[in-house]
Formats: C-alpha cells, sequence, structure tokens
C-alpha cells in the first residue's frame, strides 16, 4: 500500500513537472495573468485619468500594462531625450564627454542656483538644462538622426538643431511607444562607455536625482530611471507634463515603467512611478 502511494507521488510530480517548470519561467499563461492582474491593480489604486503608463517586460519589450491614450503618436517628451543626445555627441567625440559648470539662470537651467561642476552622469542624474546646452551646441538633427534610427526613436526635423535636441522646447516628438523601447536598447549598451555613464547617471537620479522619489517608494530596493517635463499636449492645457522612466530593479531590469502626469513636473511624477512600481513588486 506504501509502495503504491510512493508510486502515486512519483507519477504526480512527473506529469505536473512541466507545468510548474512553465510557470516558474514565466510562459505566455503566467504573463497573460500577471498583464491582466498588473492592469487592474494600476487603474485601481492609480484612477487619476491625469496619468498615463505603459509597462513593458524588459526581456522581451513586450507591453505587459498600458493606459495611455495614443501612445503611438509622437509627442515632446522633455529631458527623457537627453540621453539619446549624449549618444549622438559620443559619435563623434569619441565617446568622450565634457565638464561642465552650471551657474543656474546664467547658463539656461531650471535650477536658478545651478548645480556646480557636473560630468555625464551627474548632469543625467539632476537633469541639467547647462550641461545638456553646452553639449548639444553644435549638434544638428542629420548627427541625431542616426543615434536616433538605431535607438528606434522618429528622427528631429530637418533643421531642429542645439538644446531642441537635447528635448528643451518641444521641437523633437517622439511616441511613447519608441521612447520606452529605446530605452530597453540604452540597457542594452550597459557595457559600452557611453552607454556605462548614461546608466550610471540614471541610477544616481533615482538615487538622489530628480528621480529620487522612486527609490524612496521602494523603499529597500533601486531602480534607475530618468524624468523630463516637456509642454503638455493634453485637450485640457497645463503648464507642461512630466515624464518619468523607470526600469527596476537596477542591476537587471525586469519591467520598464513609462509614466506621463498630467500638469506636474518630472520629479513629482517621479513619485507616481515609484509608487506603481512598488504595487507592481507588491
Amino acid at each position: 500500500m506504501v509502495a503504491l502511494r510512493q508510486l502515486a507521488a512519483v507519477l504526480i510530480v512527473f506529469l505536473l513537472a512541466p507545468f510548474v517548470n512553465r510557470a516558474k519561467a514565466g510562459g505566455p499563461a503566467s504573463d497573460s495573468l500577471f498583464s491582466q492582474s498588473t492592469l487592474e491593480a494600476l487603474n485601481r489604486d492609480f484612477p487619476s485619468a491625469d496619468t498615463s503608463f505603459l509597462l513593458l517586460d524588459a526581456r522581451t519589450g513586450h507591453v505587459l500594462a498600458a493606459r495611455w491614450e495614443h501612445a503611438e503618436i509622437p509627442i515632446p517628451m522633455g529631458s527623457l531625450d537627453k540621453p539619446f543626445a549624449a549618444l549622438a555627441y559620443a559619435r563623434y567625440h569619441g565617446d568622450r564627454f565634457p565638464s561642465h559648470t552650471c551657474r543656474g539662470t546664467a547658463t539656461g537651467c531650471w535650477r536658478p542656483r545651478g548645480h556646480g561642476a557636473l560630468d555625464l552622469p551627474s548632469a543625467v542624474a539632476y537633469s541639467c538644462n547647462s550641461y545638456f546646452r553646452a553639449l548639444a551646441a553644435n549638434l544638428n538633427a542629420n548627427e541625431v538622426s542616426a543615434t536616433a534610427a538605431h535607438f528606434g526613436l522618429e528622427s528631429p526635423a530637418p533643421g531642429t538643431s542645439g538644446a531642441a535636441l537635447a528635448g528643451l522646447g518641444g521641437d523633437w516628438r517622439t511616441s511613447p511607444q519608441h521612447m520606452a523601447s529605446a530605452y530597453l536598447e540604452l540597457f542594452r549598451h550597459r557595457d559600452e562607455p557611453a552607454g556605462a555613464q548614461l546608466l550610471n547617471g540614471m541610477a544616481m537620479s533615482a538615487r538622489v536625482g530628480t528621480a529620487a522619489a522612486v527609490d524612496r517608494a521602494l523603499r529597500f530596493n533601486a531602480a534607475i530611471a530618468k524624468t523630463g517635463t516637456a509642454p503638455c499636449t493634453h485637450k485640457h492645457r497645463a503648464p507642461g507634463d512630466g515624464f518619468t522612466v523607470a526600469m527596476f530593479p537596477a542591476d537587471f531590469p525586469r519591467v520598464l515603467l513609462l509614466v506621463r502626469v498630467h500638469g506636474v513636473p518630472g520629479a513629482v511624477a517621479a513619485k507616481t512611478a515609484g509608487q506603481m512600481l512598488y504595487r507592481i513588486e507588491n
């Protein structure tokens, strides 16, 4: 009798093993359930129509959950453009980036008193307009287009130059769908000199920079993130919209979240992004 029970147990384990392994690996069925439950949770906990989001599987690029009307239409996305302006600059400067002293209003930064001496990672972390004005001063649309194409972004309009290529002014428009995918592609360049510096800056941003609200919301976990503020494109116009892209966890992301919050700066949108990631993880 005992032998029969043992044999039955072995048969059950053998028959269920493919299903257990598939669930652990995240097969189509488990992905579908995760997507459905995640979308329901985010819609329930973040019901405001002022908040749009795209959640992607960082491994495959597949959309897991979304609430973003016309995410395929190009819009201004502010400082989310800055890393790609930096990559375009790197193509023509041997992956070397300038140092710069931000003097605030006097050098065109959003922070009146400035950020002081900066390298590329710290300029990304604090989204320093002064640094990126200097970096993009001699860039033109043709030089940026090759980088945009490589990362799947829309090319800037012919004649676009200077600070507009770093997301200042709203002239370079990209679709949210393409921007989310471009940041996943950026992570795949993490072992290259320019990519490593940009991702170090994004980790710093989530820790102490403009996206610091992301790591605060995650408590004992860490993300990599970038914020942006752009001209509002909603029917009911606000002074601007805030954007945050965040990948979690920082060392090897499982998900990428792109968030837009109507009528707030990017640093405030980062708080919403962090709360969403915390909800997804828990």
